[in-house]
């Protein structure tokens, strides 16, 4: 009987119910537009980063700042930031072994130095990788030219941006087997070395920095890092500087990207260095295997709770200085975003919800002055003030139904528009943020039930004060009136 009449009353002041529903109906398609194209991003930077950078969970040295696999997290002091070992990595290699949720794991060294190819020198991020473990652990890096590095080669792979970079600056097509030269500096001096291009690949979904990456042996990134490296030699364990000079990384990029064949500096280094390398180069005689370790990259088996394999890790590797993260942590900056901008953006949604439902009281409001007869009429004849409630809280349920479907479609709709078009993504930044490099926006139906929760919740918000204003109208007083 209440459900009927709640129809009736609906369609009865349908200028207002229209108000109500479009009001509600817009609010409701936002947040459905808005989540839908975070959680896509979202989504997408987790298939890009977990099979081609981070993995599903990334083991790191404890400490005070929060790191990612080529720094700090927190711009301001990552130029001064020195990525620590991973203590006691044989110790926690041995324990991980117990744990049943990981599917597969590797190890990396990070570092940056400059690259070097005749006149094309820019800053690369290098990934020292075990070759045994590493190439199985990321689908997604897809090799273009060459092979993939072989466990104990001395070598790098580049990006196909980069290999494309270097053929329009030095005019020559570069290609496996040419030789890069990769130059690091800090306060012990410049530490230099040659080596040869094994491959060329490209990530599926590169981010905004992966482009940067070249992926190499990790003793010669542990030799270009200064880190202590397992060469035994007669004179003990070599971390001997190549030049004996100071310097800093930054100094080798002579503040530009690339150095002209004209440069005063550039051709008379490279010289220098050709020379110096010929006459000077240390034979590297360690084990590929031993050394030290930056990280372990991890990949769990499918449909494994995350967050419960980093806290059962995190018991396990805490005794050892070491702390289990997750894979937003490790890429960086841009998934950090996409969660700040998701942030901001129900934040938003809940201010225009805030002033929706302000004005949504307001139409309500009136609309119950202008049923004072007839409210007045149903308590004269014995309505209880619940069943005066549960008329009016019913009437705005069905509203809301009513605005959450309108919104749901209109979202849906504007969604699917824009995924048929297709829309290509140029823009490494943007295309990193998104995840991929197609627009494609993922319809969610969680995303789709909260969009309609909200709904629901608006019209319940809107109707608390009409509800307990119509139930304080006095029959007579409302007889009169009416």
């Amino acid at each position: 009987m209440i459900f009927l009449l709640a129809v009736k009353n609906i369609v009865r002041n349908k200028k207002n119910s229209f108000i109500v529903i479009l009001l509600i109906g817009i609010i409701t398609a936002l947040f459905f537009i808005g989540n839908s194209v975070i959680l896509s991003s979202s989504i997408g930077l987790r298939e890009s980063y977990t099979k081609s950078l981070t993995g599903d969970v990334i083991i790191e040295k404890s400490g005070d700042v929060s790191m990612n696999l080529f720094g700090a997290n927190a711009p301001i002091i990552d130029d001064f930031f020195s990525i620590p070992p991973l203590p006691a990595y044989n110790y926690i290699e041995q324990a991980l072994n117990g744990v049943e949720e990981i599917e597969a794991y590797t190890s990396q060294v990070s570092s940056a130095a400059a690259v070097e190819f005749y006149n094309y020198r820019a800053k690369a991020l290098l990934c020292g990788v075990d070759a045994s473990s590493y190439f199985s652990l990321f689908p997604d890096i897809i090799l273009q030219e060459g092979h993939f590095l072989k466990n104990g080669e001395s070598g790098a792979m580049i990006t196909l941006l980069r290999a494309q970079q270097i053929s329009e600056v030095t005019g020559r097509t570069i290609k496996p087997g040419d030789i890069l030269t990769f130059l690091s500096g800090s306060s012990n001096g410049f530490r230099i070395r040659e080596v040869p291009i094994a491959g060329i690949f490209d990530y599926r979904n590169p981010g905004d920095f992966m482009d940067e990456i070249v992926i190499m042996d990790a003793q010669t990134v542990r030799i270009l890092a200064e880190i202590q490296v397992a060469a035994h030699t007669a004179s003990g364990v070599d971390t001997q500087p190549l030049l004996e000079s100071s310097g800093d990384i930054d100094d080798l990029f002579l503040n530009s990207e690339y150095i002209n064949e004209e440069d005063e500096y550039g051709s008379d280094l490279a010289s220098e260095l050709q020379t110096f390398l010929s006459n000077n180069m240390l034979v590297d005689e360690t084990d590929a295997s031993g050394g030290d370790w930056n990280f372990i990259i991890i990949k769990l088996k499918n449909n494994t709770n995350t967050t419960a394999v980093i806290n059962k890790i995190n018991k396990i590797v805490n005794n050892f200085d070491a702390t289990a993260v997750g894979w937003r942590q490790a890429a960086g900056a841009s998934a950090i975003i996409v969660l700040v901008l998701q942030s901001l953006f129900n934040a938003g949604v809940f201010l225009v919800s805030v002033t929706g439902v302000i004005a949504i009281i307001n139409i309500m409001l009136i609309a119950v002055f202008k049923r004072a007869r007839e409210i007045g009429t149903l308590c004269a004849i014995g309505a209880s003030d619940f069943y005066i409630r549960m008329l009016i809280l019913t009437e705005n349920l069905i509203t809301g139904f009513l605005a959450g479907i309108f919104g749901l479609v209109a979202g849906f709709v504007l969604l699917s528009a824009v995924n048929s078009l297709q829309i290509s993504i140029n823009n490494n930044l943007i295309a990193g943020l998104l995840g991929a490099r197609v627009l494609s926006i993922k319809i969610l139906p969680q995303t789709a039930l909260l969009s309609f929760l909200l709904a629901e919740l608006v019209s319940l918000l809107a109707s608390v004060y009409p509800v307990e204003t119509a139930v304080r109208i006095e029959p007579i007083t409302a007889l009169r009136r009416g």
